[in-house]
Order: C-alpha cells, then structure tokens, then sequence
C-alpha cells in the first residue's frame, strides 16, 4: 500500500466531503484503540473543526489515558482540534436502574453502552453542524460486522471502512500514532471484564482478512489448512450472523396490483 498517498487521498476526501454537505467539521468517539485514532488524526489534518469525544463507561484507566493522552497530542499539533470529555458511567447507572433485570444481559448492555455513546456524538453533531465520523475498518463493518448496529454503527461516514486492520496499524504508524496505541489489544472495551477482539471472535485479524479475501477469490478450500479452514468458518459465521447489519435494511413492497 502506498501509505502516504492514501493519507493524503483521505485527507481530502474527508475535507471534500465536509464542504460539499455545507458542515464545519466532525465528531469522533476516541477509544484509545488504533481504529479511532486513526480517524481522529485524519479528520484533524483537514483543518476543518474536529471535535474529539472521550466517553468513559466503567471504562479501564488504561484505555481511558490513551484516549485522554491522544486527544491532548492532537489539540496540541491542530488548533482546529478539541478534545471533550464525557463520563456516561452516571447516564448507564440510570439505565442500568431503569431496564427490568430480566433484559440485562452482557450482550445487550455492552450494546447499550455504544448506543448513549452514539447519541452523544450526534448530540455534538447536531449542535455544532459536525459530521460524526464512524471508526470501523473493513473486516469489521463488511466482513464479520462485528460493531454494535445503532452503536458505532450509526455514523454519517466512514473514513477508514476500505482499509483493513493491518492497513489500519500501517496508516497509524505513518502518522504517528502514540505506541501504546499501536501495540494494546484490539477491545470494544464494551464488557466489564474488558475483554479482547480476539477472544470473542476466536481469530485474529490477520486471519480474518486471510479469510475475507479467500471468500472474495473463490478458491477450492481444499488448498487450506487446519486452522484456515477453522478461521473461515468462524469468519462465515459472524458474516451470515450479522448481515442485518451489513446489508440495507429490508423494505417491504407493496405490489401495484394492491394500491
């Protein structure tokens, strides 16, 4: 990949983007993961007003400081950048009150906690006419779908969804990217016991990407390996499981016959 080329090709995509829909910049949820880093670097070197959002949830303070430490590298290299930051953990207490036990189990909580996450970012947008710039690469959004539909699935672009994870870490080393960022593993930092990507999908990125661009060639899986063949099973099953979320939502159609 030609790094610094498609830095640059994204650079003006995202400041293209922005003019031509008439808004004065983007929000971006900072995780102290790769992904959004990423993100918010690019949207800070348009220029253009780029607000930085740091929305702890019971969130582990090692997560949080690289966040908190990103945000503050940024503001101190772009003055069309700030960084806020909004502790949610009282507002999931509330909801954490207010849900019946009976529908509070880990999945749908740690789903819950990305969607107050994503209404405070469109609260930002809506407020200060900002785009909200979603942080998911392309093994994520298009080929396991592993992100939260409503969640960090409900943005207004994508800056980054053709890249894959490696290309994301390439990108990320370009730019700069803090080593802490670069090194900690992959989480949603969703889950209480903070839990890994990788131990919920039971495969690296790596191999996944191996596995999504295998099932974009069409080969004879008799050419893979135990763990390949392992690995692409795993990588269909979040792929069928979650196409509700890849795909458009389906829209019944009335037929002429009975308007």
């Amino acid at each position: 990949m030609k790094t610094a080329l498609v830095i640059d090709y994204l650079v003006r995509w995202l400041t293209v983007y922005c003019d031509s829909a008439g808004m004065n910049g983007f929000v971006v949820g900072v995780s102290g993961g790769i992904d959004s880093a990423v993100t918010a670097t690019l949207c800070a070197k348009t220029s253009r007003q780029t607000l930085l959002m740091n929305m702890p949830i019971y969130q582990a303070r090692d997560q949080f400081e690289r966040a908190a430490q990103h945000m503050r590298l940024l503001e101190g290299q772009y003055s069309s950048v700030q960084g806020v930051t909004i502790d949610l953990t009282q507002a999931f207490q509330s909801i954490e009150q207010t849900f019946p036990a009976a529908i509070q189990d880990g999945l749908t909580m740690a789903n819950t906690r990305a969607r107050l996450r994503m209404l405070t970012l469109y609260a930002q947008a809506s407020h200060n006419r900002l785009l909200v710039a979603g942080t998911g690469n392309k093994v994520e959004d298009f080929g396991i779908g592993f992100f939260t539909k409503y969640g960090d699935g409900g943005v207004d672009i994508s800056p980054i969804a053709d890249l894959m994870k490696t290309e994301v870490y390439e990108i990320g080393s370009a730019l700069g990217i803090a080593e802490a960022i670069l090194t900690c593993p992959s989480t949603d930092g969703l889950w209480p016991d903070n839990r890994t990507d990788e131990s919920q999908i039971g495969a690296t990125y790596p191999e996944l990407e191996e596995a999504m661009l295998f099932e974009e060639s069409q080969q004879d899986e008799k050419l893979l390996c135990p763990r390949e063949s392992e690995v692409l099973a795993i990588y269909r099953k979040f792929n069928r499981a979650n196409r509700h979320k890849t795909e458009p939502i389906p829209c019944a159609k009335i037929p002429p016959e009975l308007r």
